[in-house]
């Protein structure tokens, strides 16, 4: 089967360090892993590209999609903030013969678990402890107070998610949490077995 209809999701509490894991396996195995680009009614940042950070849509546009079956998941994270993966990008992923990788929250994760089941391995990324995680979150200056308190008590209910996945890294030292994902890819991808 190789790597024919494979999954690889990670996931985390806002903060942890897992989109800077998932970019960089992305950058050391780009001919294995593909990246799954989520749909969002969320306004584009600045710094983000349609089509390549995400695939920005209006809220009544993603309903709609919803309606007729377009999503593998998809989670109303905020009112009228959507989140959502396309079937149609996994299959475009595959097609090229690659991984998907997920880069998403917890709750999407187990959606996408439990739809994938072994064809899918599900890293959960741990900052070494809430409080640090905190910090993380407060020292990135790109909340509102409102938006850092929401964040917060998000980040303790996703916690109590850590051991309903198949994997844990723990991001302490980045640098140690970069060579634990490569490994935890390796083995289920076999990528050093076969080049």
């Amino acid at each position: 089967m190789g790597n024919q209809n494979k999954t690889i999701v990670f996931t985390a509490p806002s903060g942890a360090g897992k989109t800077t894991i998932v970019k960089h396996l992305l950058a050391k195995f780009p001919d294995k892993l593909a990246f799954s680009i989520s749909a969002t009614t969320r306004q584009k940042r600045d710094i983000e590209t349609d089509g390549k950070d995400y695939y920005f849509i209006s809220a009544q546009e993603f309903r709609k999609k919803i309606i007729v079956g377009d999503f593998i998941e998809w989670e109303e994270v905020y009112d009228d903030q959507y989140y959502g993966t396309l079937k149609s990008e996994i299959e475009r992923i595959w097609e090229q013969g690659k991984i998907v990788v997920f880069d998403v929250d917890v709750k999407g994760a187990t959606s996408i678990k439990k739809y994938f089941k072994e064809n899918c391995m599900a890293v959960f990324v741990s900052p070494p402890s809430i409080e640090i995680l905190i910090d993380r979150l407060k020292n990135r200056g790109t909340e509102t107070p409102q938006s850092l308190k929401k964040r917060i008590a998000r980040v303790r209910t996703e916690m109590k998610y850590k051991y309903k996945f198949d994997e844990i890294i723990v991001n302490d030292e980045l640098q140690l949490a970069f060579s634990d994902a490569e490994k935890l890819i390796d083995d289920f991808a076999g990528i050093t077995k076969n080049p």
